[in-house]
């Protein structure tokens, strides 16, 4: 096995702040410089990707992370302001109400949408009370100016929560910020919490070979700097 200087270097100074670095973290340390891996759970389904951007794109596919989505932006008179941080919205009229204007906008959705005469959706015999709720400035901003008649904009939703984005980027951007969880290779071998996405799980088994470990060793044994770690894990063999 060949292990480049700057990994030896990096390996090295990682071993040095831990009390007493066992064999199976030290090498997992090392894979995950040589493969430059970075995994991160979904915390949703509790599933350990090889990296972000690995989670991303399957979960992506499987749309998991984002749906396009239209909303109706009523007309009248504006009841959202420059100081309106979350907004509710009815699908069916665009009938907004927002957190800095009416006192409980939640409850006020909900009273809203169960007699809305242009919702005809039913569950069990009676009006479903679907609404929309965004945070993205940018959604917000289109219920500030006041409209002349009802208009529509095609927005995204998130898979996850269902919060309304103004940009396919920006509820990425929300993705990635609170679904996905970074995790050292280290932690991932450790915990028994989450399970690890197939192609993963079958990377992870094939480098934690007995043949490979003991090459591992073998290599840093011919590095003075390592003899103290190397002979603890012979020796605890």
């Amino acid at each position: 096995m060949k292990i480049s200087e700057d990994i030896k270097s990096t390996l090295l100074a990682f071993l040095q702040t831990q009390r007493s670095p066992d064999l199976l973290t030290a090498y997992l340390f090392y894979l995950e410089k040589k493969f430059h891996l970075s995994p991160a759970v979904y915390l949703k389904e509790k599933t350990i990707y090889q990296s972000g951007e690995i989670a991303l794109k399957k979960l992506g596919e499987e749309g998991k992370v984002w749906r396009e989505t239209e909303i109706k932006i009523g007309f009248g008179p504006p009841q959202v302001n420059e100081r309106t941080r979350k907004i509710y919205i009815c699908p069916f009229t665009g009938k907004v109400f927002a957190d800095n204007t009416h006192p409980n906008p939640q409850d006020a959705i909900y009273d809203w949408v169960s007699r809305c005469p242009e919702n005809t959706e039913r569950l069990g015999g009676v009006r479903a009370k679907r609404f929309f709720v965004s945070e993205d400035p940018e959604v917000i901003k289109n219920y500030i100016k006041p409209q002349k008649e009802m208009t529509k904009k095609t927005v995204y939703s998130s898979a996850t929560t269902g919060k309304l984005f103004n940009t396919k980027a920006a509820v990425i951007r929300d993705f990635q910020e609170s679904s996905l969880k970074p995790m050292d290779l280290a932690d991932v071998q450790s915990q028994n919490r989450f399970q690890l996405e197939d192609s993963f799980l079958q990377f992870i088994q094939d480098q934690l070979q007995e043949e490979k470990i003991a090459s591992f060793v073998e290599t840093l044994a011919e590095e003075e700097a390592f003899h103290p770690y190397v002979n603890e894990w012979v020796e605890s063999e």
